[in-house]
């Protein structure tokens, strides 16, 4: 495929033949994890005050009520849900993470689909294959413009990811070829999103448009709106346009053999996936050491240099701060020993104790850790000085969370969302989703009860 077709043709052909059966069983049941993560990141940023400043304006346009805004007790049209309930996947950045992009693939995918899902029959099966589709051609750009399209400050999750939720909602909707190729046009004169965004709520504005921005683009190539002939490719398409020269054979090799969910992660901790190692090695020196905040002098943190890129920021002043702050998270694993979403929230950050810190921690850039290993070496009170370094994360591609660790995710997040819903049942419910008639009738199990 590859040898005689572009990047962006071939995408479409891979997004519009691939069958159910030729996904891997692994694959399959990846696809599922994905979704469950989903739900239960969205359960917990439901009412979050981005999301429902968000609903609240997209109130004034909404067109429909047939679509549910997960957790809350509002419906609306394909495209606002689709927005909304990615944002509230992503808003507290505790979603899934593409290891070798960083890309949070689902939290723009799902939504678009689920979205669509309500208003016409789908089965649980189309549904999955579409989300394997939409994961597949987002991550697979995303292959291709890293690690420099992310270094020029561009979010990569939405940039990409409007072209996975353009691709997955054309492959639910039947659409050919031709029309494929139009919707991944339209998904690239839409894509958009800026790395400098992040820590404040206008993140997840880039994150809910790439979910909304691709269903459009679907629904437009459905109704005969052309696109142009190169949109990943051309002379000045998404690649050029972004930055540079991208790699154009990380698009199509080992199409149909080598799969990008099954290099998705999961997370424990509700922060960037850069911190999970400088989490765990402090929660095990506080649990294992008994080592507490007041007596750290210094810290070193010695990791990939996106540790120190992505999180040196002393002086969180929010929850969404928090998340990018190695400050903060070492902090709040050796005050209190927990690294929950009452961790990184608002409320956590204004105790303050991450201002302790902002002399006294000190980053090692060292390109030999992988992106999910760290070093956390602390320098005591009375001259001792003691060091924990974790090379595979909690929640890494080679310490993976299980599936009953995502129940539990599902289960914790539910509640601490307060929508009412019932985390068992529809944990139930998407392990069953392949053999399900109607997939869009698992939006009903996470609509807010009150």
């Amino acid at each position: 495929m590859a040898a005689t077709l572009g990047a962006s043709a071939a995408l479409a052909r891979f997004a519009v033949d691939l069958r159910w059966e030729d996904i891997p069983a692994q694959v399959q049941h990846e696809a599922k994890r994905s979704l469950l993560n989903f739900f239960a990141t969205a359960l917990a940023g439901c009412n979050d005050p981005a999301v429902v400043a968000a609903a609240r304006v997209f109130g004034e346009f909404r067109a429909a009520s047939q679509c549910t805004v997960i957790g809350r007790a509002e419906a609306t049209d394909m495209r606002h849900a689709a927005s909304l309930n990615a944002m509230s996947g992503n808003v507290f950045d505790f979603d899934d993470t593409h290891m070798p992009t960083i890309v949070h693939p689902t939290a723009p995918v799902a939504p678009a689909l689920l979205a669509l899902a309500q208003t016409r029959p789908v089965s649980g099966r189309d549904l999955l294959a579409a989300f394997v589709v939409g994961v597949e051609v987002e991550c697979r750009l995303a292959n291709a413009v890293s690690p420099w399209h992310y270094e020029r400050g561009w979010h990569i999750t939405s940039t990409c990811g409007v072209f996975g939720a353009a691709a997955a909602t054309s492959r639910l909707l039947g659409l050919d070829e031709t029309r494929m190729l139009w919707a991944l046009g339209h998904a690239s004169a839409q894509s958009s999103g800026l790395v400098e965004t992040l820590g404040s709520m206008a993140k997840s504005i880039g994150v809910g448009n790439a979910a909304a921005n691709g269903l459009l683009s679907a629904l437009l190539a459905r109704e005969q709106f052309q696109g142009p002939a190169l949109p990943v490719e051309g002379p000045r398409g998404f690649f050029r346009v972004m930055g540079h020269e991208a790699d154009l054979a990380a698009v199509t090799k080992d199409f149909g053999q080598r799969w990008e969910l099954s290099r998705n992660a999961y997370k424990p901790y509700p922060c960037g996936v850069v911190l999970n190692p400088v989490i765990e090695a402090c929660l095990n020196l506080y649990q294992q050491d008994g080592v507490r905040l007041e007596q750290v002098e210094r810290v070193e943190l010695r990791g990939h240099p996106l540790l120190r890129q992505r999180t040196d920021r002393p002086a969180p002043g929010s929850g969404r701060e928090a998340q990018v702050s190695a400050h903060h998270a070492v902090a709040m694993a050796l005050a209190t020993g927990r690294a929950g979403l009452d961790e990184f929230s608002d409320a956590s950050v204004a105790r303050a104790p991450a201002q302790g810190l902002a002399a006294r921690l000190h980053f090692v850039d060292d390109t030999t850790f992988a992106v999910e290993a760290a070093q956390v070496t602390l320098h005591l009170q009375g001259g001792r000085e003691i060091a924990r370094r974790v090379d595979m994360a909690r929640g890494s591609l080679q310490a993976p969370l299980s599936d009953q660790d995502l129940e539990r995710k599902l289960e914790t997040l539910c509640a601490w969302g307060g929508s009412g819903c019932d985390a068992g049942r529809l944990a139930q419910t998407i392990w069953a989703l392949d053999k399900a008639q109607d997939a869009g009738a698992v939006m009903a199990l996470a609509a807010g009860c009150h």
